[in-house]
């Protein structure tokens, strides 16, 4: 409860305690003046009566708007969650257009990798054949060598 509230309440209830405490005051009749006639009434009545009514006035008041306050609070509550949706959605397509992306990447990358792994085991065949043919060389010529050694013996 705030503050003013509090203090409109308490005001209310010593202003209900007053008027309790003096109500024969309250109550005598007296002459009051309307403009054109005039009429016999308790004048303290009238005035609490008028005063209840502003009352009565002052909390339909607030009633509506506190009423409208929290409809509008309401309406911004359902734009925002709104918003979020559509922030949370778009960040959503955001994650799945860059997984996207990195899938394609990976898959541009494995084949580029199975290329490059292809071209150095041809490369790699192709050195061991070069090598090979040298060493049978190499061999030969030892042989070759050996044999012309035996000969001689």
């Amino acid at each position: 409860m705030s503050a003013r509230t509090l203090f409109a309440l308490v005001f209310l209830l010593l202003l209900g305690l007053f008027s309790w405490l003096n109500w024969g005051e309250i109550t005598r009749p007296t002459a009051l003046s309307l403009g054109l006639t005039r009429v016999e009434a308790p004048l303290g009545l009238v005035l609490v009566v008028a005063l209840f009514l502003v009352t009565l006035l002052y909390l339909l008041f607030t009633i509506g708007l506190e009423t409208a306050a929290l409809l509008e609070v309401k309406r911004y509550a359902r734009e925002l969650l709104h918003y979020k949706k559509l922030a949370e959605e778009a960040e959503e397509s955001r994650y799945t257009e860059l997984k996207r992306y990195l899938e394609a990447e990976f898959a541009r990358l494995g084949e580029a990798e199975k290329e490059e792994i292809r071209a150095l085991e041809a490369r790699l065949v192709d050195i061991l054949e070069k090598h090979g043919n040298t060493l049978a060389a190499y061999i030969g010529e030892l042989e070759d060598q050996l044999l012309k050694l035996l000969k001689k013996e």
